[in-house]
Parts: C-alpha cells; structure tokens; sequence
C-alpha cells in the first residue's frame, strides 16, 4: 500500500463553539457551490448501506489543494450563486469534525483524504491537523464523494436544515434581488444567501433568499456564517419588497399595514418605504381608504359613508400617509385619501329635492320665514336664484352630511330638510349658506369665519333697531327668475 503523504493543515484547536452541523454545513456548502460553478448534476445526501453519511456531488473532483487558504477568483467572480470564497470553511470543518469523533474519507479523480493529527515537521512539540493523501482508487470518477462515520443523524438534519433546497420553503415571488418566502408558522423568519441560512428573524413577516448580494454583505459573511447583523441585508430585504407584486405578498403587508397602527405590524412595514409600496398595492387591487387615527375620529361620518360604499378602511401613521397620498398605485391612478373620497362622493351625489308644496304645515310655516331671515342679514344676494330643500344633503368638510349648500353650479342654495324642524335651526342654516354664496369663502377659513361674524352682527342690529317685516317666500323666492 502507497505510503500516504501527508498535507499540513496549520490547525490546533478552533471555533470550539462549533458542534458536526456546522462542520457538515461547510461540506454541503462547498460541493452546491461546486455543482453551481460546474453546471453539473445536483448533490446528493444520503445515508450508505453501512450507516455512513455521504455528501456526493458530481464536479470537478476535489484536490489537496483545495485545503489551502486562499481567495479563490471563481467564487468571488460568482458571489450571487455561492457561498464559499476564502476556502477557509473546508479546513474548519475538518478540525471539527476531527474534534468530535467523527472520521471523515474524501474521495475523488485526484486523491483519496482522510485527516490524521500528528507532529508538525521539524518540530515536535507542535502537534497540528493533517490530511493523510493517496492516490485513487477510482481514477475516472466524476465529482466529489465524502463519507462520514460516526456522525449522528441529528447532525445531519441540522446541517441541511442550513440550507433552503433541503428546507422545504415555499417561494412567493423571485425578484432581480432574490426570492420571497412563506414564513412558516410558528417558527421564525429565515434570511438565506444563495441559499445559506445566515440569521433568523423573529418579527418579519417573510423570509428571503438574497442572490444579490451588496459589499457590505459579503463582509459581513463572515467566518461561522451565522448571525449576521440585519444591517448587512436590510437593503436587499428592502429592495426585494419594493419590486414585489405577488398578490399574496401584497395581502399580507396589507394586514402589516393595517397592523402598524395598533404597534404590532412587522419589522418590514415599519420601513417607510415598504410601508408607501404596501399602499400602492393595495390601492390598485381594490377599493381601499387610507386614513391616519386622527382623522379617523375626526371625520367618522366620511368614513362611515366610505364603509357603507364597500370601501376597506386602512390606518396608517401619518408619516405613511402623507407619502401614500402623494404618489399613484401601481397602476399609475392616484391612491384615495379622505379628500379624495369626499369629492368622489359629492360629484356622484344626486339631490333628492322637495317641493315646497309637498313640505308639511309645520314645514312650510318655518320655510316661508327665508326672507324675513335673509333680510336681516342684508337680504337674498341677487345671484341666488332659489333657495330649495332636499331630502338628501353633500358631505361637508368633516364628512358629515352637511345641514345646508351653496350650490355655485345652480346657483341654488340648498336645506336639509330636517332643519325645518325648528325656526332657529333653519335660521341658523340660512345665514350661514347666504354668507357662503355671498363671499365664496370655504368654511373653516378665518375670511369665512370673519364674514359670518359680520352677518351675525347684522342680524341682531336689524332685530333690535326695527321690527321685522314677514313676506312670503313662495311669493318672493319662488316667483324669481
């Protein structure tokens, strides 16, 4: 038998926080790596006939050579599809395994390996990590074959539960960056790197496969490969979402969104900018209302109105919001805010006007008091053709139905019917809309708000200095042109 040579390693003890898992992991990782850079058949792991462990791929054959640190040029130049670089992972996994009892065999076209530990040449006293190198029983074999004896099968299901081919992960959508995948329940999300778990996260909703990778990320790759810091793959996890149109990727950060308001949403949709795409999905896949806490106790009439037109109500900070609004969906058609939403209403609504004949005696009694009110604020201006009711009434500005109108498009001003009820009621609502279709101001401005004072005043001037003079509206308003 040919008396083996025997390759230096240069290694004592290290990473005594690795158990086998990791050191299988470092196998696994370099023969995927060789199938990705060969373009050959995929690997196989399986268990032998004898009880061993067999890591099998069918490339280029593994080399003594290979032990050496080194950066190896292919595998920097091919980052997105593999794993190793430094060629440190396999001298690493052999010293662990050494260390735990598990006897390893590597077998290829170019040698037969196994590792022996003994003196280091010319000193004695240095005992370090060899490879024991033969030639091959099998000269003509394709690829890498190595086996493990005494390596349990719980090792094993640990180290393939590294990898996402061995990991059972269901794929949502693939993007330029990588892929996005079904957070399985009741476990945490996983972050791989050209299929590499390389930290896991408790509070995302998804887990990813990054393939493109950044500098800082291939630095931040380091030696154990795990627990990487989320800032080496924020962006990429980020830039993956942003280009995501899956309609199940967009449900479910709707319900982050949704989710984000009460502080529970995931870690993701509290970047803005996922939080902004989130929306622009959602708005252009259904009928949605976006709306902050505030507004949504301000203006609860609108958004009551809002539900009953089949709207999905979202809450969203308003930091999330004033983004949203500013932008288009998906589509390019501009996302509903509140605003939005009122002028859709109010354009679509249709007044159902009544007949001044058809009010009731008690109706018709306050209704026909209009000029007499109008008078003491100056009168009717002359552009208001009509002043009518309706049974039905606009939105005002806290989304409420609004008591009364001017209506600048007929040049009508219009009553909600219940304000009939009573005389100050209808009153009130009168002077109110005169003002409005006497200035043109919008409500809750400080022109508006000074005018009315204005007509308040007129009012009690003209009760108090002179007796009102009673005409008939059906004869004075009606009889107009």
């Amino acid at each position: 038998m040919t008396e083996a040579r025997l390759f230096d390693l240069n290694i004592e003890k290290i990473l005594e926080a690795w158990d086998s898992a990791h050191a299988v992991r470092e196998l696994i990782a370099n023969a995927i790596d060789e199938q990705q850079l060969s373009e050959t058949g995929e690997i196989e792991v399986f268990k032998s006939d004898e009880g061993s462990w067999v890591i099998r791929d069918f490339g280029r054959g593994l080399r003594y050579e290979h032990f050496t640190q080194n950066e190896n040029a292919e595998k920097l130049n091919n980052a997105g599809k593999v794993i190793g670089k430094f060629g440190v992972g396999l001298k690493d996994a052999m010293a662990t395994l050494y260390r735990n009892g598990v006897d390893v065999n590597i077998r290829s076209a170019h040698g037969e390996i196994t590792i022996a530990q003994m003196a280091k040449r010319d000193f004695d006293d240095v005992v370090t990590l060899h490879a024991a190198v033969q030639p091959s029983p099998d000269p003509t074999m394709a690829g890498t074959m190595i086996t493990l004896r005494c390596l349990s099968d719980e090792q094993m299901a640990k180290a393939m539960g590294f990898f996402l081919r061995f990991s059972d992960e269901d794929f949502l959508e693939t993007t330029r960056i990588g892929d996005i995948l079904r957070r399985k329940y009741g476990s945490s999300a996983r972050i791989y790197v050209a299929g590499l778990l390389v930290a896991e996260e408790a509070n995302f909703a998804f887990s990813y496969n990054i393939t493109a990778l950044t500098e800082p990320m291939r630095k931040a790759l380091n030696r154990e490969r795990t627990n990487v810091g989320r800032t080496a793959y924020t962006d990429r996890v980020k830039q993956m979402l942003l280009a995501a149109t899956a309609s199940e990727i967009a449900d479910e950060l709707a319900q982050q969104l949704e989710n984000l308001q009460s502080g529970v949403g995931s870690d993701e949709i509290r970047w803005k900018e996922v939080a902004v795409h989130a929306g622009r999905i959602l708005s252009g896949s259904g009928d949605y209302l976006f709306v902050t806490a505030d507004q949504l106790m301000a203006n609860p009439s609108a958004v009551d109105h809002a539900r009953d037109d089949g709207l999905k109500i979202i809450t969203i900070p308003d930091t999330v919001q004033r983004e949203v609004v500013s932008t288009t969906d998906i589509s390019g058609a501009p996302i509903r805010d509140l605003s939005r939403y009122q002028s859709e209403w109010n354009d679509s609504f249709v007044f159902d006007f009544i007949d001044p004949i058809a009010l009731t005696p008690a109706e018709r009694l306050v209704f026909e008091k209009a000029q007499a009110i109008a008078d003491l604020v100056g009168g009717i201006p002359n552009h208001v053709s009509a002043v009518r009711v309706s049974n039905t009434m606009r939105m005002d500005a806290t989304g409420s139905d609004a008591l009364g109108l001017w209506d600048g498009s007929t040049n009508s001003i219009v009553i909600r019917r219940d304000q009939l009820s009573s005389l100050s009621n209808f009153a009130g609502t009168l002077v109110h809309e005169i003002v409005h279709a006497r200035t043109g101001y919008d409500d809750v401005t400080r022109a508006f708000e000074s005018a009315l004072t204005d007509a308040i005043g007129e009012a009690a001037s003209a009760a108090l200095t002179q007796p009102a003079k009673p005409k008939s509206l059906m004869r004075s308003l009606f009889g107009r042109t």
